[in-house]
């Protein structure tokens, strides 16, 4: 498990490292530049490479088919449950604390910006669950349950950033005021990964030049490369350690409370045997996926709070997933 670790985890810290050491000779514009080309030429790119591998579409198996799906449904909601709570308990005690001292200062809980809001949701919803899902999870579960971890990664990464992260991202980007769900559900069917999704899978047996399917294959290292430069860079700009600590909460609600909810859901509700629990409580349980602050740039939202959750919360990932093959597997 050791070297599965050190192999996912080493893109992430080459990359992240280089961005961190580079971003002083770069202009200011790059990072926003560079994350608008992961959003509509990158990512699309990289979807339309894994929608088109057929062997990571298998949904055979003897789990049921709709099983994975469902659980990775329920793991997204729940989440955005829990981190919606949070976020309105946050504003009770900022609100309370600010009354008793009735000093803007004087307390240490401040108020959530809307676009620090949105940020918050995408952290604690989102899980990096290709990256570092899919290069953990063949060491820890079988070959029944790997598959179920494979359509989970799927169904969440459609699901996850380019419906429910992009409304998130959409609505904390307006005002209350200038909000309307016409809005949203524009964002969510022009978003350029979805699309890309759906003509990578239905293209599947459409053979293409080998040139073409190279270059494709390909771009998902690029990709994950300038996604992490990008998390580097912005990590190497924040200012003190208030993003940091203020991170330190939806991290915690990514990689131990979700997966914790999803294990007793799968235990005492599904019943599914304990690997395929295993399985499903590890992809839940994945650190914040990096689209998260992919998203932020497009919309403008948060980006400090996004880039030192993926950090903080890959690092509680090395400390609790002993904890879930212990309690799950």
């Amino acid at each position: 498990m050791t070297d599965t670790l050190f192999h996912a985890y080493t893109p992430l810290i080459v990359w992240t490292g280089l961005g961190l050491l580079i971003f002083r000779l770069l202009p200011n514009s790059f990072p926003k530049i560079l994350g608008r080309g992961l959003y509509w030429v990158g990512v699309p790119l990289e979807l339309i490479a894994l929608s088109r591998n057929n062997s990571q579409l298998d949904t055979s198996g003897s789990n049921p088919s709709f099983l994975a799906p469902l659980i990775t449904v329920s793991a997204l909601f729940i989440g955005l449950l829990v981190a919606l709570s949070v976020i309105w308990i946050w504003k009770l005690l900022a609100k309370q604390q600010k009354s008793e001292y009735n000093s803007r200062n004087s307390g240490s809980l401040q108020q959530l910006s809307r676009v620090s809001e949105g940020s918050f949701l995408l952290a604690a919803v989102l899980g990096n669950t290709g990256f570092v899902g899919l290069a953990i999870a063949p060491s820890l579960v079988d070959a029944n349950a790997l598959n179920l971890a494979v359509i989970f990664s799927i169904t969440h990464n459609v699901i996850g950033p380019f419906g429910l992260g992009v409304w998130i991202a959409s609505y904390y980007s307006h005002s209350p005021q200038q909000n309307r769900l016409l809005t949203q559900l524009r964002d969510i069917l022009t978003v350029p990964p979805l699309w890309a999704f759906i003509i990578g899978y239905f293209t599947r047996k459409v053979q293409l030049p080998s040139i073409v399917e190279s270059g494709l294959e390909k771009s998902v290292g690029v990709v994950i490369a300038c996604a992490f430069l990008l998390i580097g860079i912005r990590l190497a700009q924040l200012q003190g350690w208030k993003s940091l600590e203020l991170a330190f909460i939806p991290a915690v609600l990514r990689v131990v409370v979700i997966p914790l909810l999803v294990g007793i859901f799968t235990t005492l509700v599904l019943k599914i045997p304990p690997s395929s629990r295993l399985a499903m409580v590890l992809m839940s349980g994945m650190p914040s996926a990096f689209i998260g602050l992919v998203l932020a740039e497009e919309y403008n939202l948060d980006r400090d709070l996004i880039a030192s959750s993926i950090l903080v919360s890959t690092v509680l990932l090395l400390f609790v997933l002993p904890l879930w093959i212990f309690i799950f597997g």
